[in-house]
């Protein structure tokens, strides 16, 4: 089978190798659509995320669905949860599965990704997705599981206001699960005009481009909304977020910065009272309610993706994801 494994920052070579045998318990997958998304960017400029580094090659992508091709449910769509969590830890059992320290994550070294032509995984996270939610699009459920686990850590509801600051795919999906949710006037700011345009389409009232100096243009009498999402990984889009928010109101920081680090204006925060929630991943139940809301027709889908390479054009399928000239970029293993 083909396989795409990271060597090193920037370095990402086409490998073929033997089908994986699954093991006790697990399904073995053909991947028909991975998406690449932060993270995974991050690994490929990098070298790493965090404090894990890559120190042999490894393959990446963790947003991903496809077919069962072993078993009882031979021929059934799938989308692959990335994350097996033990289940039996403190966190696990107080709820946060997304917080285990023993979960094995595809795509997150030392655990495979799905840049490959097939994948062997838990049957149990190999969730079937209905008739609604075609093709590649099932790569997109993992994303706005994301983005409802970072709206539930805001503590939104109906008629509330918010901001959202970046719009790559995460914050789109932030947006549109917002308005899906009853969200009153939602505002956004990105560099990138394309991704502002997008997010007037997802949904969002007021949309800014941001200036040479990170903030967008009229920051200071921007908001305040009552809740505010920085999704762009960068220090300007926090301190956008910290600036908007209304005072005693709620932050919750999704993106990923470069080399691990974030700074903010500390005054800001503290004599505003502000409760500052970072957000990583997303909880079981994230992934079930995204495949709900997509089937009901109370989130879209549609145009998120923006191009699509076979497995062999991987390097250019990242040159794409560095270049931030689209939105979703993703990878046909299996064609």
């Amino acid at each position: 089978m083909d396989v795409l494994r990271l060597h090193d920052a920037g370095d990402i070579r086409l490998h073929t190798e033997p089908e994986p045998i699954p093991g006790a318990g697990e399904e073995l997958v053909r991947v028909t659509a991975v998406g690449l998304c932060g993270s995974d960017l991050h690994w490929f400029e990098e070298g790493g995320i965090g404090e894990d580094r890559v120190d042999e090659p490894f393959v990446l992508g963790h947003e991903m669905g496809g077919v069962v091709a072993s078993g009882k449910r031979r021929g059934c769509r799938v989308v692959i949860e990335p994350a097996s969590s033990c289940g039996r830890c403190d966190v696990c059992l107080r709820g946060h599965a997304n917080l285990c320290q023993l979960v094995q994550f595809c795509g997150h070294y030392p655990t495979p990704g799905g840049l490959s032509t097939f994948i062997a995984w838990p049957q149990h996270l190999l969730i079937p997705v209905p008739d609604t939610i075609e093709g590649d699009d099932v790569a997109l459920l993992e994303p706005l599981g994301i983005a409802l686990h970072a709206i539930d850590l805001s503590h939104f509801e109906a008629g509330m206001t918010a901001g959202v600051y970046g719009c790559g795919p995460i914050g789109l999906f932030i947006i549109r699960a917002l308005r899906a949710a009853g969200a009153g006037p939602i505002q956004a700011s990105d560099p990138l005009p394309h991704r502002l345009e997008a997010a007037r389409d997802s949904g969002a009232d007021d949309t800014r481009l941001t200036g040479v100096d990170g903030q967008p243009d009229g920051v200071y009498d921007w908001g305040p909304v009552d809740v505010a999402f920085e999704a762009a990984g960068e220090d300007a889009a926090l301190e956008t977020a910290l600036r908007t928010v209304r005072t005693g109101g709620r932050v919750v920081v999704v993106g990923i910065p470069p080399d691990d680090r974030s700074s903010f204006p500390a005054a800001l925060a503290r004599e505003r009272g502000l409760t500052i929630v970072l957000s990583r991943r997303m909880k079981p139940q994230h992934m079930h309610a995204a495949i709900k809301l997509v089937d009901r027709g109370a989130v879209s889908l549609y145009g998120m993706i923006t191009s699509r390479y076979a497995i062999g054009r991987g390097p250019e399928a990242f040159a794409e994801l560095v270049s931030r000239s689209g939105l979703k970029v993703v990878i046909k293993p299996s064609e």
